[in-house]
C-alpha cells in the first residue's frame, strides 16, 4: 500500500461538514458570482500577508479592512439558511455585503474626524455603528452558528436594561449611542482584542495551514500514522489518536479534524472489530484533542497571549504535559479494549511502504520550523511567514508535493475561506467582551458563583472544589456549538473571573495561565460531551453509531480533560510552572502511570478483565498518581504495583490449572 485513500468520497465528507459545522455550509457559485468572490479571497490573504510583511495599518484601519473582507465574503458565501440556495447569491445578501463595505469603509475614510472626535456620535455614526452591529450578529449566525449569536445578542439587552436587572446584576445602564459608540467607534468592542489578534496572528497561522495541506500534508500524516502504528494492538485506533494529534496542529475545527481524519480511520477500526459507537468515539476526542495540542491549540495560543498575558512560548509550554497526557489516555484505553476484544494490528499489505513515507518526511520541516522560531522569541507574524515560506522551499524537494501557482493560489483562497468563521467570531465575542468591560459582569458572575459555593461549602478547599466544579460547568455549557477561538474568548471573559475572585480568598493564589487553561480545556470538551456534542455527532456520520452514546464513549476516552485541569490548577507542576527539569520528568512518569490505571478502571480490562472492586481502586490510584505530591505518588504507586502483581498472579493460577487439567486429561 503506498497511499492511504478515505472510504468517503470528498463530496461525503462536504455533506456531513455542512451538517455539523457552520463554517463548511457554503455556497458552490458559478460564473461572474464566483469570480468576483475569487478574486475578493486573493486580495483579503494579500492584504494580510502585505501587512504581516511590512507592517500593519493603525489598528482602527487594520481591524475594520480586515472585518469588512470577512463580512462581505460572508454574505457572497454562506446562505441564510442551510436550506438555502447553493448555486446563487440571493439579491438581499448582496445588498448586505454592500452595507458590509459601506460601514467598514467608513472607518478608513473617516479616520482623521473620528479619532480626534470627542464626546458621543452623531446620528449618522449611530446608524452605521448600528448596522455593523447588526451585520456581525447575522454574520456570525451563518459561519459560526447560533449559540455565540445568541449570548451577544443577551448581553447587549443587559447593558441597554441595567437598572431593571435583579439583584447584584443590576448596573446604571448604557443608553443605545452609549453602546453603538462602544461597540464600533472604540477598541473596546467589535474592534476589541479578539479581532485584532484575528486580523493579524490567526489569519497568518490559518494561512500556514492552508499553505501545508497543499503540499498533501493531511495524507501523508495519515500515512505517517498508518506506517508507526498501524501493526499495533488495535492499530486503527492509534492511527487514528496519532493522525488527529497531527493534524490538530494545523486544523482549527474540531468537527473539520473528525471529519477529514475519520473518513480515513472510522472505516479502518469498524473493519478490524471496534463497536462503531466506539470507533466513533475515538476518532471524535482525538479530533477535539488537537485543539489543545501545541503548538497552536485550535489558534486559541494566540488569543491566550492577550487575555492572561504571558509569552507564547510559557503558554506552548505549559499545554505539553496536559496534551500528552490526553492523548495517552485515549491511547491506553484504545489499547485496553482491543486487549479485552482479542484485536490486532493492521495486515501488512494495508501498511505504507516505511520507504515511501520517508521520502516525504521533509513536510514536516515547517511544523519543527514554525515551533523554532517561536522558541528563538520571533514575533508571530514573522514566524508565520517565514513558516510559509519553509512550505514554499520544502514543497520543490518532490515533484507530487510541489507548491504550482495552481496550488498557491488554491492555498490563497482556501486560507482566506478558513478565516472568515474567526474573524466572525471574534468580532461577535468582541460585543461580549465589550459588555462585559462597561458592566463589570464578568466580576459579577464570577463573585455569585464563589458565593454560592461558598454557602454550601464548611470550609475553603471545599469552596475551592466547589468553585472549580461549577466553573467547570459555566464552561462546557458555554462552550457548546462554538469554535475554538470563539468558545476560549467567551469561557475565559464569563466563566474565569469565578478562579480569579476566588484567588483574593486563598492563601496561596492560582495561577493566572492555570485558570486560563482550565476554562479552555472544559470549552474545548464541549464538543464531545452530550447533548450537543458536535465532533461525536459527525463521527456518527461516518460510523453509523449512536450519537449519544458515541458522545459518552467519546467523553470516556477523553476523561483526561475533566481530571486533569483540576490538577494543574491544584498543582501547577503539571504545567511547568516553577518546576524543575527533574521534577517535571517524576510528574510525566507517574502522571502516565496514573493514566494507565484510570484507563485499565474504565475499560474494565489490564492483564485481565477486573471485577468492579479492582476497577474502583485501579481509578483511585490513577488519581492518586496524576496528582503531583510526594506521599500520593508514593500510595499510588504502591497500590499500581499492588493491582499488576494481583493480576499475574492470578493469570499465573489460572495458565497453571489449566496445564493440571490438561495433564489430567
Amino acid at each position: 500500500m503506498s497511499e492511504s485513500k478515505p472510504e468517503l468520497t470528498k463530496e461525503q465528507q462536504d455533506e456531513l461538514l455542512q451538517k455539523y459545522d457552520a463554517e463548511s455550509n457554503t455556497r458552490h457559485l458559478t460564473g461572474i458570482a464566483a469570480k468576483v468572490v475569487f478574486i475578493t479571497l486573493i486580495a483579503f490573504s494579500l492584504f494580510q500577508l502585505y501587512t504581516g510583511a511590512f507592517g500593519q495599518y493603525t489598528a482602527y484601519i487594520q481591524r475594520t479592512v480586515h472585518l469588512g473582507f470577512a463580512l462581505t465574503l460572508i454574505f457572497l458565501l454562506f446562505p441564510a439558511s442551510k436550506k438555502g440556495n447553493k448555486v446563487k447569491i440571493a439579491w438581499y445578501d448582496i445588498i448586505l455585503a454592500l452595507l458590509a463595505i459601506v460601514v467598514c469603509g467608513y472607518w478608513p475614510l473617516y479616520y482623521e474626524t473620528l479619532v480626534q472626535q470627542i464626546g458621543g456620535i452623531d446620528q449618522t455614526q449611530f446608524i452605521i455603528g448600528s448596522i455593523a452591529i447588526l451585520l456581525v450578529l447575522e454574520a456570525t449566525r451563518r459561519a459560526v452558528g447560533l449559540p455565540i449569536t445568541i449570548i451577544a445578542i443577551i448581553f447587549m439587552i443587559y447593558a441597554l436594561y441595567g437598572p431593571q436587572m435583579p439583584g447584584m446584576l443590576a448596573h446604571r445602564g448604557l443608553s443605545p449611542e452609549q453602546l453603538v459608540n462602544s461597540m464600533f467607534f472604540t477598541l473596546e468592542g467589535i474592534l476589541g482584542t479578539p479581532l485584532q489578534v484575528s486580523s493579524t496572528y490567526i489569519f497568518l497561522f490559518l494561512l500556514f495551514g492552508a499553505f501545508l495541506i497543499q503540499t498533501g500534508v493531511g495524507n501523508y500524516f495519515n500515512d505517517l500514522a498508518i506506517s508507526l502504528a498501524g501493526k499495533r494492538t488495535g492499530g486503527p485506533a492509534k492511527v487514528a489518536i496519532f493522525s488527529s494529534a497531527l493534524n490538530g496542529t494545523i486544523s482549527g475545527s474540531s468537527v473539520a479534524n473528525t471529519v477529514t481524519t475519520g473518513a480515513y480511520t472510522i472505516p479502518m477500526m469498524k473493519k478490524l472489530g471496534y463497536h462503531r459507537n466506539f470507533a466513533g468515539a475515538v476518532e471524535a476526542a482525538s479530533s477535539t484533542g488537537g485543539q489543545i495540542m501545541p503548538p497552536i491549540m485550535g489558534a486559541a495560543a494566540f488569543l491566550m497571549i492577550e487575555f492572561a498575558g504571558v509569552g507564547y512560548w510559557e503558554i506552548a509550554k505549559a499545554a505539553t504535559i496536559p496534551a500528552i497526557l490526553y492523548f495517552s489516555g485515549i491511547w491506553i484505553m484504545t489499547h485496553f479494549e482491543a486487549k479485552k476484544l482479542g484485536l490486532f494490528g493492521l495486515p501488512e499489505d494495508e501498511i505504507p511502504s516505511k520507504k515511501e513515507v520517508m521520502k516525504k518526511i521533509h513536510l514536516l520541516i515547517p511544523i519543527i520550523a514554525i515551533v523554532y522560531l517561536l522558541f528563538k522569541g520571533f514575533s508571530i507574524e514573522r514566524t508565520a511567514l517565514y513558516g510559509i515560506l519553509s512550505i514554499i522551499i520544502v514543497s520543490l524537494f518532490r515533484k507530487d508535493t510541489r507548491l504550482t501557482p495552481g496550488r498557491l493560489i488554491l492555498a490563497l483562497t482556501s486560507g482566506a475561506r478558513t478565516a472568515l468563521g474567526v474573524a466572525a467570531a471574534t468580532a461577535c465575542a468582541g460585543i461580549i467582551v465589550g459588555v462585559v468591560t462597561k458592566t463589570g459582569l464578568g466580576l459579577k458572575l464570577g463573585n455569585s458563583l464563589v458565593n454560592l459555593a461558598g454557602s454550601i461549602a464548611s470550609s475553603m478547599n471545599i469552596q475551592l472544589m466547589l468553585t472549580l466544579i461549577f466553573t467547570m460547568i459555566t464552561s462546557i455549557i458555554l462552550g457548546m456549538g462554538s469554535p475554538t477561538t470563539a468558545n476560549y474568548i467567551i469561557t475565559s471573559t464569563i466563566a474565569l473571573p469565578a478562579i480569579i475572585a476566588l484567588n483574593d480568598q486563598l492563601e496561596v493564589a492560582i495561577p493566572v495561565l492555570a485558570g486560563h487553561m482550565f476554562v479552555f480545556y472544559f470549552g474545548i470538551v464541549a464538543d464531545i460531551t452530550p447533548p450537543v456534542a458536535l465532533a461525536a455527532f459527525a463521527a456518527t456520520g461516518i460510523s453509523g453509531g449512536a450519537p449519544i452514546r458515541t458522545g459518552a464513549n467519546a467523553s470516556r476516552l477523553a476523561i483526561a480533560a475533566f481530571i486533569i485541569p483540576y490538577m494543574f490548577v491544584l498543582q501547577p507542576e503539571l504545567l511547568m510552572i516553577d518546576t524543575s527539569l527533574l521534577e517535571i520528568s517524576m510528574i510525566l512518569v507517574t502522571a502516565i502511570a496514573g493514566m494507565i490505571a484510570i484507563g485499565g478502571g474504565l475499560i474494565g480490562f489490564w492483564y485481565r478483565r477486573l471485577h468492579w472492586i479492582e476497577r474502583t481502586i485501579s481509578i483511585a490510584c490513577g488519581l492518586l498518581l496524576i496528582y503531583p505530591g510526594g506521599y500520593t505518588d508514593l500510595i499510588g504507586l504502591g497500590v499500581f504495583v499492588a493491582l499488576i502483581a494481583l493480576q499475574l498472579s492470578s493469570m499465573r493460577k489460572r495458565e497453571t490449572d489449566t496445564d493440571i487439567k490438561q495433564v489430567g486429561s
